[in-house]
């Protein structure tokens, strides 16, 4: 679906809270999935950390992902999709289950972007079928909890899922073989 921001007023009974529209770019609603790292989340050896994420929308200017961590409004983003590549920006806005990342970009550059973009997205129903023993599921909604063997409670992006795993993304990296469980149950 491609939508188009329009300026609106939208005002609640007793209210004065402003919810103006701004965003005027088009903006493409497209599902794909990808990883990102955030200048500040760093591993034991001081490396970027990886986290999946999904695409919800996508403008020339801008992305917004679901995504299991957000950096802080400013923080530099280096997103790769393998659809496009890498994307380099920074956090616009952080929402509960993802944020905002505005596209850093010359103007050629965005423009080709936006051209694979469009491509993409008219030619997503020519996919090739996945050749996996068991169907991959993404969810509709990525968001959930992962529970450690230890107790620990974390939320978590599901990235997808099928009848033999689950794959997901958190703030940590259980070693393998951690006997793990989601809820609602994966």
């Amino acid at each position: 679906m491609v939508s188009r921001g329009m300026s609106k007023r939208l005002r609640s009974e007793g209210t004065a809270f402003d919810h103006t529209e701004r965003r005027a770019e088009v903006r493409i609603d497209f599902r794909i999935g990808g990883k990102f790292r955030l200048a500040n989340k760093r591993d034991a050896k001081g490396d970027r950390r990886k986290f999946a994420c999904r695409t919800i929308n996508i403008s020339q200017s801008a992305i917004v992902l679901a995504a299991p961590v957000a950096g802080a409004i400013g923080e530099r983003v280096i997103a790769y999709f393998e659809e496009f590549g890498e994307l380099n920006g920074a956090v616009i806005r952080v929402f509960d289950g993802g944020f905002a990342m505005k596209i850093v970009a010359n103007p050629k550059d965005r423009s080709r972007f936006w051209d694979k973009l469009l491509w993409l997205k008219e030619s997503q129903n020519l996919k090739v079928s996945d050749r996996r023993r068991h169907k991959r599921i993404i969810p509709q909604e990525p968001r959930s909890t992962l529970i450690l063997s230890d107790g620990r409670i974390l939320e978590c992006f599901v990235i997808d899922m099928s009848a033999s795993g689950v794959a997901v993304s958190a703030d940590i990296v259980p070693s393998i073989g951690t006997p793990l469980a989601g809820y609602p149950p994966f």
